[in-house]
């Protein structure tokens, strides 16, 4: 008992700064992927004068904070995005860690919700969802139900052929009822991703909080008059902050709506 003590408190620990390192990498991502840029080659430098940034300038929040967000040789400001996603990736990756231990489930999650950040943040800058991330996590997720069997594969299959099914159907209803663009085929591949790591119970679950959230956001900015009706606004972000809230409380929600009719 006091080695698992141990094991689970150094998993915990641990968990955080390799967050921080994650969320590193994953910014180089989010920066280089819709640009077509390599991942390894060139190393990390200013995208202002193009300098390379010294390993001791680039240790995550860190760095930022003792550079004061501003880079060491041209004086550019460091976009504050950067250490909001080693910080966020670093708060998931405990809250992961903590919720279901360290096992070979949390490895895969930990690679889901690294997938999730990078696509919020180029859907959020770009208003595009790489089908480079969303494409292979799909089978890596049907692989992990089969390993964990949590979700059962039939359910993992289940859910990534529902997800991208639904909002599939949802674009051409859109397109023919409506005339009007809404959702796009990377929103397709995103849904049957989460599908394929969630089950099409949690699934469901991701998509009704994404439609809640985004229509409240959407409405409330076209009556503050930031955005017009005919504005669009990315979906991919609520729908990874749907599929969050599905795989932390998703299992309490499912049961109050089926007591709900009980």
């Amino acid at each position: 008992m006091p080695d698992n003590l141990s094991l689970e408190s150094l998993s915990v620990i641990l968990s955080i700064p390799l967050g921080l390192v994650v969320g590193s990498f994953l910014n180089v991502c989010i920066w280089r992927i819709p640009r077509d840029e390599g991942l390894a080659f060139p190393g990390s430098h200013c995208p202002q004068c193009n300098g390379l940034i010294a390993w001791y300038d680039n240790i995550p929040l860190a760095s930022f904070v003792l550079l004061a967000g501003r880079c060491r040789r041209c004086k550019a400001s460091i976009p504050w995005r950067y250490p909001l996603v080693e910080g966020l990736t670093a708060g998931l990756f405990l809250m992961t860690v903590l919720h279901f231990g360290f096992n070979i489930r949390t490895v895969f999650l930990l690679l889901f919700l690294s997938a999730l950040v990078v696509i919020t943040f180029i859907d959020l800058d770009h208003g595009i969802i790489p089908h480079m991330l969303s494409l292979p996590a799909i089978p890596i997720g049907l692989v992990a139900s089969i390993l964990t069997s949590d979700p059962s594969p039939i359910e993992a299959v289940t859910g990534a052929l529902i997800g991208a099914g639904l909002v599939y159907l949802i674009a051409v209803y859109a397109e023919v009822a409506l005339k009007q663009e809404s959702m796009g085929g990377g929103d397709v591949n995103l849904l049957a991703m989460i599908g394929a790591f969630l089950g099409w119970r949690l699934m469901l679950v991701s998509f009704g909080f994404a439609v809640v959230f985004g229509a409240c956001l959407s409405l409330g900015l076209i009556a503050a008059g930031v955005l017009s009706r005919k504005d669009r606004i990315p979906f991919g972000p609520f729908l990874a902050l749907g599929a969050v809230i599905a795989l932390f409380g998703g299992g309490r929600v499912i049961d109050w709506y089926v007591n709900l009719f009980r």
